[in-house]
C-alpha cells in the first residue's frame, strides 16, 4: 500500500540561534496539533521527526500520546545530551512510550558530500552510539538534508540499516527499503497535507519525484 510520511522538525518556540532555511522547519504548535488532528484513523500515514530537539519530547510527545498516535524519532547521536537537544534519559523515556529511535548521523551533515571515512563515522559510529544509550538495535535512517547516492546508500547497506528516509516528498510503499517523506514546513498549509493523506501527490508530480529519486540513486 502506498504510504504517506510526514516529517517534522522543531516545534514550539526557537529555543536557540538556528541558520535562515532551518526557521522554515519550525512549526508553531498550533499548526503542529491541527496538522496531527488529520492523521488519527490514517493507517497509511506515518510520523517522523528529525535532528532530536527537546520539543520533541515536551510538545511532540504529549500531542501524540493524546491522539494515540506513534512516530519515529530520528536522532544525531553528536548532539545527544547538549542544551536545546534531547538528552539520554529523554531518548529513553521517547522509547518507553512505544516511539521509534534512528539515526541522522552524528552531527548533523549532508551525507552526499562526505569522504568515505566521514560517512563511515556518521552512520556506523551514531548507530553504535545510540543502541548504547537505547538498549536496542537502531536499524532506521534518516538522511540529513535530503542528501545521499549511491555511494550513500551502499554505506547504509553495509552498516545494515533496513529501512532508509529521504526528504523526496510524495509517497511511496511501505516494502521499499528507501523511503520518501514528506517535510511539513511553515510554508506548507493544512490544505495540501489533507490532499496528500487522501489523494496522494497526484500522477504527474509523483512521476517526477519516482524519476528524480532514482537519479539520485544511481549518480
Amino acid at each position: 500500500m502506498q504510504q504517506v510520511i510526514l516529517n517534522f522538525h522543531g516545534v514550539g518556540p526557537i529555543p536557540r540561534p538556528i541558520d535562515p532555511g532551518e526557521h522554515n522547519c519550525w512549526l508553531e504548535q498550533d499548526f503542529f496539533n491541527a496538522v496531527l488532528d488529520l492523521i488519527p484513523g490514517q493507517s497509511h500515514v506515518q510520523i517522523t521527526f528529525d535532528d532530536g530537539n527537546v520539543s520533541d519530547l515536551e510538545i511532540a510527545l504529549p500531542a501524540l500520546i493524546k491522539r494515540g498516535l506513534k512516530a519515529a524519532f530520528y536522532i544525531c547521536s553528536g548532539r545527544l545530551d547538549q542544551p536545546t537537544f534531547l538528552n539520554s534519559s529523554q531518548l529513553r523515556q521517547l522509547q518507553d512510550h512505544g516511539m521509534t529511535i534512528g539515526c541522522h548521523g552524528v552531527d548533523h551533515l549532508p551525507w552526499r558530500e562526505l569522504s568515505s571515512d566521514k560517512l563511515n563515522h556518521e552512520i556506523v559510529e551514531s548507530k553504535n552510539a545510540l543502541e548504547k544509550v537505547c538498549g536496542c538495535t537502531v536499524d532506521r535512517a534518516a538522511c540529513p538534508f535530503g542528501s545521499y547516492n549511491r555511494r550513500v546508500l551502499a554505506g547504509l547497506h553495509r552498516a545494515g540499516y533496513q529501512v532508509v528516509y529521504t526528504s523526496d516528498g510524495g509517497t511511496s510503499s511501505s516494502r521499499q527499503w528507501l523511503q520518501a517523506r514528506t517535510t511539513v514546513t511553515r510554508s506548507t498549509s493544512l490544505e495540501q497535507i489533507q490532499h496528500l493523506i487522501h489523494h496522494g501527490a497526484g500522477a504527474w508530480n509523483q512521476s517526477l519525484i519516482n524519476a528524480r529519486t532514482w537519479l539520485k540513486r544511481l549518480r
